[in-house]
């Protein structure tokens, strides 16, 4: 008989609570009376924004200004050239922030997937157990199925609060690195619009001689391509390697990963039209992103952030990686 997790100990299936099992009842309102419905309010009292009101309002934002005063805080502090300014702040803003999150998303990850054995467990006897109070209830087939997906919700709740690893938790990174690419990308296109100023001299200017080798103006999108066709390899790599590294992905995962290609490549042709301060900007983030991914399949960097074992984990992830690789894109026939 299926037991019920808990801290101290485990109950048998039986004695959970009766309100988990059988057909959910209505609610009966008081005194059979219904309830009045709800006035809707006005069409016309929600005020109209224009696509223009919201960019201005966010590059006006406090998050926005936020991030223009980390870029000159630290192009003041270094007194490096503009382009040495934006990719010290990236690698800080990469390693301080997303790396302890990213981190953070395998541990969560791992520990969820180690679990997946024993909610196969819970799955299988708590099946049988519906199957016999179907048989002595005399529950239809959609009742059944109601009163075990029901069930199977909390029991695997129950796992993931037990060892404190709910998928949820794996999504902060997402949560924070998102938004934080958009500050800093709408921060530097102030910059090199001349919309901010620091000291009463325009960004703009020093942007316009702030650059390196073929894009020495960052205000300029990069005519040459470099840059973009740059930020499109490695955007696509990190796909590539995130694909190899799940095997026996589900539909709803080929989906998913094939429309991270199709943006990679689309990005492309979006970054060429841009200034090259951004696009500077998101190829550094990109490219620490993808040193990122290789850092965590190290398996000493793993144990270093007490990452937990998986079936799946290698001895040798860079060689294996290497050869996967080397069998999709160049041994193929």
């Amino acid at each position: 008989m299926l037991c019920r997790l808990g801290g101290g100990g485990r109950r048998p299936l039986s004695a959970l609570q009766l309100g988990a099992w059988g057909p959910p009842r209505a609610p009966t309102p008081a005194g059979g009376a219904e309830r009045p419905a709800r006035p809707l309010r006005a069409v016309g009292s929600v005020p109209a924004v224009g696509a223009g009101g919201w960019s201005e309002a966010l590059a006006a934002s406090a998050p926005v200004r936020g991030a223009e005063e980390l870029l000159l805080g630290a192009h003041a502090a270094t007194g490096l050239p503009w382009w040495g300014s934006i990719l010290l702040t990236t690698v800080a803003l990469r390693g301080s922030i997303t790396l302890p999150l990213a981190a953070q998303q395998h541990y969560v990850l791992a520990k969820v997937e180690n679990l997946q054995p024993e909610i196969k467990n819970i799955a299988r006897h708590l099946n049988q157990e519906v199957a016999v109070r179907a048989n002595q209830l005399g529950w239809s087939k959609r009742v059944a199925r109601l009163t075990y997906l029901k069930n199977m919700r909390r029991l695997v709740s129950e796992l993931y609060v037990r060892d404190n690893c709910h998928p949820f938790k794996a999504t902060v990174l997402v949560w924070i690195q998102l938004p934080m690419w958009i500050f800093m990308s709408v921060a530097l296109r102030n910059f090199s619009t001349g919309a901010a100023h620091a000291q009463g001299f325009s960004v703009q200017e020093q942007l316009a001689t702030g650059g390196v080798l073929w894009f020495p103006d960052l205000t300029a999108p990069d005519s040459t391509w470099i840059l973009p066709v740059s930020l499109g390899v490695i955007n696509l790599l990190i796909v590539e390697i995130f694909a190899l590294q799940k095997m026996g992905m589900s539909r709803f995962q080929t989906y998913i990963t094939h429309f991270i290609r199709a943006v990679s490549v689309l990005m492309i042709p979006v970054a060429a039209t841009v200034p090259s301060s951004i696009v500077l900007y998101w190829l550094c983030s990109s490219f620490m992103g993808l040193l990122q991914n290789l850092l965590l399949r190290s398996p000493r960097f793993r144990q270093l952030c007490r990452i937990p074992l998986t079936k799946g984990d290698s001895d040798t992830p860079y060689k294996d990686l290497f050869a996967a690789f080397y069998s999709k894109f160049i041994s193929r026939k």
